[in-house]
């Protein structure tokens, strides 16, 4: 009789065992880990090429402080670096991060490397200023010449008195091509930062599914969600692709970007772009119905920051 009272328990408990262990295996999210809920929506708008030009800077600083905006990433090569650095160091509860530059894309404004010349050759054109595209990095320069520019741009941020929250890459020269991811990571880890990472459905239909898991291997903390591949139907309408965006959020953290900027002489003269530029800058930064939005889909707006401070709490 004994026995059989005993064995229901054991059943019990061996079920109840492996539950645990099921539930232990579980790894929280990265919401979860960040405080929230994993059913919550936490959105990160980054502010692309900030530093690239004086209506680049004007336009992100407004939406970081009247908008929607918590966070924007730096181009330190640029001319107006100077004076991002100096708002960057004058208010140190900024969230900004360096947007690892190593193109120089327009016709009639263009910028060279920080690094010194004679250690990154590969990375210069003819004239003496980054290469215009990305094949043209593959094709001239070396992955150590990437690292070694990388790292000029990252301690001369530091040097300025910029507390770096993440990385990203400019015109993505540093996710493309697997040789330059390592450089990506080397750096991620060396400077032990968050950085912006692909969507696990981009990477796996370019062939590289495994990548997400080998940064995190390394300890380095990105978004679950990153908004890029939708980013083709944005000429169509800026206004209305950015609200089917933020409506459609899933559960987890999202990151998108925008390339605010007041649309001054000084921008037209640099970029056929800037209409688009111009527009988000005022959707995030001055329009109520998005704001509205935001708060009606119970969006939380975070930056790099938490996920940096994450980050180096779990990696030492």
């Amino acid at each position: 009789m004994k026995a059989g009272v005993r064995i229901p328990f054991v059943v019990g408990l061996a079920i109840a065992l492996l539950v645990f262990n099921v539930r232990g295996a579980e790894k929280p999210s990265l919401a979860e880990r960040l405080g929230h809920k994993s059913t919550d929506k936490l959105l990160i708008i980054n502010g692309d090429d900030v530093g690239m030009c004086h209506a680049a800077n004007l336009g992100t600083i407004e939406c970081l402080e009247k908008g929607l905006m918590r966070c924007a990433t730096v181009m330190v090569p640029c001319p107006w670096f100077p004076e991002i650095a100096a708002y960057a160091k004058a208010h140190p509860e900024s969230d900004f991060g360096i947007h690892l530059c190593h193109t120089s894309e327009w016709i009639k404004y263009r910028w060279g490397p920080v690094a010194d010349r004679a250690k990154v050759p590969g990375l210069l054109d003819p004239q003496g200023y980054l290469w215009h595209e990305v094949p043209d990095v593959y094709a001239h320069a070396t992955p150590e010449e990437a690292l070694t520019e990388g790292r000029a741009q990252i301690r001369r941020a530091l040097d300025a008195g910029v507390d770096v929250t993440h990385l990203d890459s400019h015109m993505g020269t540093l996710q493309y091509d697997p040789r330059y991811l390592e450089v990506y990571l080397q750096l991620a880890t060396e400077f032990n930062l968050p950085v912006r990472m692909a969507s696990q459905e981009t990477l796996a239909r370019n062939g590289h599914p495994e990548l997400r898991e080998r940064f995190a291997a390394k300890g380095i903390v990105f978004p679950d969600h990153f908004v890029y591949d939708q980013l083709k139907d944005e000429k169509k309408g800026v206004t209305n692709f950015w609200f089917g965006i933020v409506r459609g959020l899933q559960p987890g953290v999202t990151e998108l970007y925008i390339h605010a900027a007041q649309p001054t002489d000084e921008l037209k003269a640099i970029t056929g772009s800037w209409p688009t530029r111009s527009q988000e800058y005022e959707l995030f930064a001055h329009d109520e119905q998005m704001k509205q939005l935001v708060s009606d889909q119970k969006i939380i707006l975070i930056g790099y920051r938490a996920l940096r401070d994450l980050q180096r709490r779990n990696h030492h």
